[in-house]
């Protein structure tokens, strides 16, 4: 017996940690030169096709980018009770989603700490598509106890991309059989690309005008190459997280695990956020019906939260004063940093810097922060350290409002 254990536990480990690729992976395997990949919740991911991000980027922002956003948790929530689940799960109130409306929502433990965040679909009166970035099918069904509701995990069902940039509009109106023109921003609209039945929502992760298309899992390649065909006309690149990583930094767009954590995965208390702290405050609705965490953001909303998430733009004259000492020029970042730095007021820290990066449309170096609340106000400038030949330093960094970039774009209807 001991012996068939010892031979079947390296297969066992194999199965379960080796990433496998997303429904389109013949088609992004082939386009990946740079063969530059990361796990993204169990499947590989394209991190850059070519070996630099730049034409992947300047696609989201001037013409149009096809990425592949797969790996997204999703699940379908259906049944009699499908709505009082939503409720109770989220801080926002889903009574006042409509049917075709899509919302960006949190959802917390019983302290009032951040899980998650996502979408929601509204597809019919009992019926959503909910997306994560981790995880979440067994808190839903624990808080879906002795409810006549229905809680699938279609992961593997549902394939998904997003069609990024100021193109994509148009480019859908060729490659699509839908109303494309009267979609607004947060809507969804059913229809067919290649004779594939696809959902189409205006939503994405990059700030600009956008669309998220979601397909049965065994036609996605037929999506792909329709919107590929038709795309040439409109400049359409295949784009990887590198270049996302850039485009949801300037459109303010914050990343778990990187920007907050999730309170479930937290170690120490001051790893867990208030959605309060994270910019999410219009997302609670303290005045709906009983949900999770309710009591202690009512607490957080009149007694205050001891941090804030900000903008910060970089004083680059002096990042370039700091290096000339050295006798060296900086160059700007190449693509999106997730390491952590700390932040100061004068001798003392009072937050940190989660994503720093470099923004080519706005030519300015720019960061997601998390700094004490009474050091938080717009237009206050503190200093955010830097290394410089493994020496720290320190440079300005004034708080500005996010997003740092939002084209009229993006919300303007008609396309």
């Amino acid at each position: 017996m001991r012996l068939n254990i010892i031979r079947l536990q390296p297969l066992i480990l194999e199965v379960t940690t080796l990433p496998v690729g997303t429904a389109f992976h013949e088609r992004t395997f082939a386009l990946c030169q740079s063969l530059n990949y990361r796990e993204w919740s169990g499947y590989y991911t394209v991190s850059v096709y070519e070996v630099h991000h730049e034409h992947e980027y300047n696609a989201i922002r001037n013409a149009a980018a096809l990425i592949d956003i797969t790996p997204l948790y999703k699940y379908l929530v259906t049944g009699k009770d499908a709505t009082k689940l939503v409720n109770r799960v989220i801080t926002r109130d889903i009574t006042k989603v409509g049917i075709g409306q899509v919302i960006y929502c949190c959802w917390c433990d019983e302290e009032g700490k951040v899980i998650d965040d996502g979408t929601i679909t509204r597809l019919e009166e009992n019926k959503y598509r909910w997306t994560a970035a981790d995880p979440s099918l067994r808190w839903f069904r624990q808080n879906g106890n002795n409810m006549d509701v229905q809680i699938e995990d279609i992961s593997e069902k549902v394939a998904a991309l997003a069609l990024q940039g100021p193109t994509s509009g148009k480019l859908l109106k060729a490659a699509a059989e839908a109303d494309i023109a009267n979609l607004k921003y947060f809507r969804m609209t059913s229809g067919k690309i290649a004779g594939v039945s696809v959902d189409i929502s205006r939503t994405g992760y990059t700030g600009d005008l956008g669309y998220e298309i979601w397909v049965p899992w065994n036609d996605a390649v037929k999506v792909w190459d329709a919107l590929v065909d038709k795309g040439k006309q409109f400049d359409i690149h295949a784009a990887g997280m590198l270049a996302l990583d850039v485009a949801r930094v300037e459109a303010g767009l914050l990343l778990i695990e990187v920007d907050y954590i999730s309170s479930k995965k937290a170690l120490i208390p001051s790893q867990k956020y208030s959605p309060y702290e994270l910019g999410f405050g219009k997302m609670v609705h303290l005045d709906k019906t009983n949900f999770v965490g309710k009591s202690a953001l009512e607490h957080d909303q009149k007694s205050g939260v001891p941090r804030q998430y900000v903008g910060l733009e970089i004083d680059w004259t002096e990042v370039e004063q700091r290096y000339d000492k050295f006798g060296l020029t900086p160059a700007a970042p190449t693509q999106a940093s997730r390491v952590a730095v700390p932040v100061y007021s004068g001798e003392k820290q009072v937050g940190k810097a989660t994503t720093t990066t470099w923004s080519p449309v706005l030519k300015k170096m720019i960061a997601l922060a998390s700094i004490e609340t009474a050091h938080s106000k717009l237009g206050s400038r503190l200093q955010m350290e830097i290394t410089i030949e493994a020496i720290r330093h320190r440079v300005t960094a004034k708080i500005v409002p996010m997003p740092f970039f939002n084209p009229k774009r993006k919300t303007a209807v008609p396309v």
